[in-house]
């Protein structure tokens, strides 16, 4: 099945918004975690600070990564005409 530009050009722009927000994903779970302790040596409200960066800061990340997600497929799905109508 052959693909029209538009549909191409939407499919490329959403490809390159999921690889973006995947290496910052990989960056937040694999890099910070495995440096943490050596990088954030110091306490945070009375907790070591690597674990806070563990424990709470990446999942604040990945909740802010699906919001970027959602608010730009909705814009790029208006961009497109795309988009689901209200119900």
């Amino acid at each position: 099945m052959q693909l029209s530009q538009r549909h191409q050009e939407y499919w490329n722009k959403n490809l390159v918004m999921t690889t973006v927000l995947m290496v910052i994903w990989v960056f937040v779970t694999f890099v910070i975690g495995y440096y943490a302790r050596d990088v954030f040596s110091f306490n945070f409200f009375g907790w070591p600070f690597a674990f806070w960066i563990g424990a709470q800061g990446g999942l604040a990340i990945y909740v802010v990564l699906i919001g970027v997600y959602a608010w730009y497929m909705g814009k790029l799905d208006k961009e497109y005409d795309v988009a689901e109508g209200d119900e």
